[in-house]
């Protein structure tokens, strides 16, 4: 029997951020994508809530949860620690920045919408118990983002990036 797919429960905070169906979709795809190529495990019902914000928002909680006082592209934050599986219900939240999803696309001169699924990716991957505190998680959490990425037509974000553990 096959699991039904997760609830998304969207909130867009910054009105500069794409529509909410153009939102669903983008995120639709990366998180069903993450779910069948990496196998991940989670219960009937499951949810995730994604919050699109600003920098402001997101400094606040990267201070709050993280100790650094400044914005960052994403944020996830697991509701469930793990210990069983499958995971869930309640998967947890990613919380995204617009301005620097903005500037890091433009740096690293990608398109908007490929930068942002990888970060939904690389979000669900950390609610599903994902690291790169060291060398050896960031290589296998990298190396299933790039898997995802591309089935889903997106050129590897990686390729000319030294792997870097604990951003």
């Amino acid at each position: 029997m096959q699991t039904p797919p997760i609830h998304l429960d969207i909130l867009i905070e910054d009105e500069n951020w794409p529509g909410a169906d153009e939102l669903d979709k983008l995120a639709r795809a990366a998180i069903d994508k993450a779910v069948a190529i990496s196998s991940l495990e989670y219960a009937a019902n499951s949810e995730i809530s994604l919050v699109f914000t600003n920098d402001n928002a997101v400094q606040k909680l990267n201070n709050q949860w993280r100790g650094k006082n400044k914005p960052t592209n994403v944020l996830s934050f697991p509701g469930d620690e793990g210990e069983y599986l499958p995971y869930g219900p309640l998967l947890g939240d990613i919380v995204i920045a617009r301005e620097t999803v903005e500037r890091e696309a433009a740096e690293l001169d990608t398109p908007f919408s490929h930068h942002l699924t990888h970060l939904i990716v690389h979000g669900t991957l950390h609610l599903f118990g994902y690291d790169h505190q060291i060398s050896e998680e960031a290589e296998e959490m990298e190396g299933e983002e790039r898997k995802i990425l591309a089935a889903l037509g997106i050129p590897d974000p990686y390729k000319d990036a030294p792997l870097v553990a604990d951003d």
